[in-house]
């Protein structure tokens, strides 16, 4: 891999709203490609965690970008709602001084045919080949036919390549050939399952063991129980393995890359190298010596030999703290609050206590904070300079496809009272910078969100869209409205 030292990395994954098992993966690669150096900033973002798509760019200074999205296919989110969302024209797009490459998903590259063997050796060893079926499945859906057309490309590669199964074949959650036929689809003795999906989420750790009947019902997920399932498993007259998502395996860090090297070759790109200014760390630093030390629940005390620590604001001044001494410490500190449920909202009033994070110098100050409150060191400095742009509530919800392409159907009068209640202090720390349309203000309840509300010596947390817990909110309400306006019936 070429080094990329004057480029910013951007690795896009789905994420969830109810365990970190999602975005986890994602997670993982990022830190492990930064560690490597070869690009000059590597950050992640999210469809259903922060930060979103168009808070992202907050969070690097580089003028060149990669895009990997970090999906199986190139299917509807790929070819829909990403380019949609991080407001994409073509493979790459030139906007507000900074050229941005989009990549092909991980997916679909060709080296995802070497995981795939490698996964499946590691899940069942020393079962001989010979005597394996190799069942790779994948969600299906009716959105996009390009959904299910990676997994055929693999399980068509393998075959091809003679590797000495028994039989490979593709199977689906949604379309047949339905992996819970699974029975009827193989003859070998062995089965191998591997799940062709980025994490170990509701699907290939709780959903496909159902459908392949290793249980009776949906269990815990694997970040409640920390335990995956235990092989073989006896199941009519076979002897099946399962393993986890092909997108846990480490070395899925190499295919991100890989895409990138592959994107560089197809488009001819010959970027000017520069030397952009650390422009988000400068105004940091800047912040700190002026004294500003606090951000949403966490106090920043430097340190005199240059260091920095940072703890709760309610444990300032504690001494029997657990102390921690990496950045990426910050991403499980922030993971769950104090009952060890999900923080799936960065910005939510239920930071842990408890812990206290060393870090010895800037670099690793502001990757630490981007992890506690995601993008929000960069969207205050471009705030204080005047260029961060918001999006009105209407049209972040007029975008919306699929099942939530009805939320904009809501009145203004329930807009601004869901925009009190989903937005309220005691929900969410940040203040909203959007308005209800470009030419209407929020009003009434939500009005007190778009005001102020942070210590004068602390960084503000700030939101310049609608997060997804508000489209969510927005399809209900359009729902009920929706089914209280349908005929009754005579009965």
């Amino acid at each position: 891999m070429k080094s990329h030292s004057h480029a910013a990395l951007i690795i896009v994954g789905h994420g969830s709203t109810t365990n970190p098992d999602s975005s986890s993966p994602t997670h993982l690669h990022a830190d492990s490609i930064r560690r490597r150096g070869l690009f000059r900033e590597v950050v992640c973002c999210f469809w259903k965690e922060e930060p979103n798509m168009r808070e992202v760019y907050e969070m690097v200074d580089s003028d060149v970008i990669y895009i990997v999205p970090n999906f199986i296919s190139e299917g509807y989110f790929c070819q829909q709602v990403l380019p949609r969302e991080l407001r994409l024209d073509g493979p790459t797009t030139h906007r507000d001084g900074k050229t941005i490459h989009y990549c092909d998903p991980v997916g679909i590259h060709p080296n995802m045919t070497r995981l795939l063997i490698q996964r499946a050796d590691e899940v069942a060893p020393h079962v001989p080949r010979d005597q394996t079926s190799l069942v790779i499945v994948g969600h299906g859906t009716s959105l996009n036919e390009n959904s299910t057309k990676a997994i055929q490309d693999q399980v068509a590669l393998i075959r091809a390549g003679h590797y000495g199964f028994a039989e490979v074949i593709d199977a689906y959650m949604e379309e047949a050939p339905f992996v819970a036929e699974w029975a009827k689809l193989t003859t070998a003795p062995n089965v191998v399952v591997v799940p062709f999906f980025i994490a170990d989420g509701l699907h290939s750790f709780q959903d496909i063991p159902v459908l392949l009947g290793m249980r009776e019902e949906v269990g815990a997920a694997l970040s409640e129980i920390g335990v995956f399932h235990q092989n073989p498993h006896e199941l009519q007259g076979r002897q099946v393995y399962y393993s986890g998502a092909i997108g846990t395996e480490p070395l899925m860090a190499d295919v991100i890359l890989d895409q990138v090297n592959d994107f560089d070759a197809k488009h001819q790109v010959t970027d000017k190298i520069g030397m952009p200014n650390d422009e988000v760390k400068s105004s940091l630093a800047f912040w700190l010596n002026s004294g500003l030390d606090e951000i949403g629940e966490i106090v920043i005390t430097t340190n005199a030999d240059g260091s920095y620590s940072l703890c709760h604001i309610a444990d300032r001044g504690k001494e029997d703290l657990q102390v921690h001494h990496e950045a990426h410490d910050a991403l499980f500190i922030a993971r769950n609050d104090a009952s060890g449920t999900f923080r799936p909202l960065h910005s939510a009033p239920t930071l842990n206590r408890g812990w206290r994070l060393d870090l010895t110098d800037l670099d690793e100050l502001r990757l630490a904070l981007d992890f506690f409150y995601p993008a929000a060191i960069g969207m205050a400095r471009a705030l204080e300079r005047e260029k961060l742009a918001a999006v009105p509530l209407r049209e972040m919800l007029g975008r919306q496809t699929g099942m939530y392409r009805f939320a904009n159907t809501i009145t203004d009068e329930q807009a601004h009272a869901m925009i009190g209640k989903c937005c309220a202090n005691e929900k969410c720390l940040r203040r909203i910078l959007w308005p209800l349309t470009s030419t209407q203000p929020m009003a009434n309840e939500a009005a007190s969100k778009t005001q102020p509300n942070h210590a004068p010596n602390a960084i503000p947390l700030l939101c310049i869209e609608a997060c997804t817990h508000v489209v969510s909110a927005a399809r209900k309400i359009a729902r009920q409205n929706h089914e209280a306006n349908q005929p009754k019936s005579a009965d």
